[in-house]
């Protein structure tokens, strides 16, 4: 067994968190593994079965398999992020990469300013590489931009298009166990800031997404679950108490709320236990966003 946190020794490497989608994830393997960076690939596989680790070993023999035995959702990115020992991780999903010489970019731009915990990356979606919507918002952030830094602050990302340095996302706690999946960026985005590190987009990044055209019904539901989650968390409780109180009116009538609500209750009390109020500063940028979200 590799020790729980080993010391890095690649400036990069890609950390992929799958669970059964064995072909999506080999034709994003044929991308990242081609890349002139020829950064080192862990594939956290949550439970698959569908031979996702056999087909892995078979097709793409450097790519190191920590095989999980159940489904851990995005805490698979934690178990990767502690067993790839790289300075900088870049997540990727199993439908999404990175750009040649993106990886390089987010290296040097790391490098050469350590205060820098994450870089959101910009996206380019499908086969034609139209910009994501995401990136408008992520380059309008009214919180600014530091001196020094790639692009704007931000307290949010998309998860398959962002690179953390490995020694913030560990110090920090990477992704929290009560969110799951669903907007569960947006707390990692909090509790870096908090600790003191900058959260930037850096639009000299890019990462590809391709994105299933499958629906997932209870997507829209587990981010209503979370962004209320969060404000048990880390805001204030006036903040908390209203947005329970909007999703329980919400939940008479909409069905989605509803499952949001019945979701929400039962963490309620762990999210209690592990609650920690923002730093003044970082609520001050959190309800800019939200006016400008507001406003917008």
């Amino acid at each position: 067994m590799p020790p729980k946190n080993p010391e890095p020794t690649a400036p990069v490497g890609v950390v992929i968190a799958t669970r059964n989608r064995a072909a999506t994830l080999l034709a994003t393997l044929e991308q990242l593994t081609a890349l002139p960076e020829r950064p080192p690939v862990l594939v956290a596989d949550n439970g698959s079965t569908d031979g996702t680790a056999a087909l892995v070993a078979e097709r793409f023999p450097d790519v190191r398999v920590l095989r999980l035995p159940t489904n851990r959702g995005p805490l698979a990115r934690n178990d990767g992020v502690r067993a790839l020992p790289a300075r900088y991780i870049a997540f990727s999903d199993d439908d999404s990469w990175y750009t040649p010489g993106s990886l390089a970019a987010a290296a040097a731009i790391m490098d050469a300013e350590p205060r820098i915990g994450l870089l959101a990356a910009r996206i380019a979606v499908g086969h034609d590489l139209t910009p994501d919507p995401i990136n408008e918002i992520l380059a309008a952030s009214p919180l600014g931009t530091a001196p020094g830094m790639p692009g704007p602050a931000v307290l949010g990302f998309l998860g398959c298009a962002a690179v953390a340095r490995r020694s913030a996302f560990l110090a920090t706690g990477g992704y929290h166990p009560l969110m799951w999946i669903g907007g569960e960026e947006t707390l990692l985005a909090y509790d870096l800031t908090a600790a003191g590190w900058h959260v930037c987009h850096a639009p000299q990044v890019t990462a590809v997404h391709h994105p299933a055209d499958a629906p997932r019904p209870h997507r829209l539901a587990h981010m209503r679950r979370n962004d209320v989650l969060t404000t048990w968390l880390r805001r204030p409780l006036p903040v908390a108490l209203r947005a329970t109180w909007r999703l329980a009116l919400d939940a008479r009538a909409d069905a989605t709320a509803r499952t949001a609500f019945g979701q929400l209750l039962p963490r309620l009390p762990a999210a209690l236990r592990d609650r920690r109020r923002l730093p003044t500063a970082v609520e001050a940028g959190v309800r800019r966003l939200e006016a400008a979200h507001a406003a917008g």
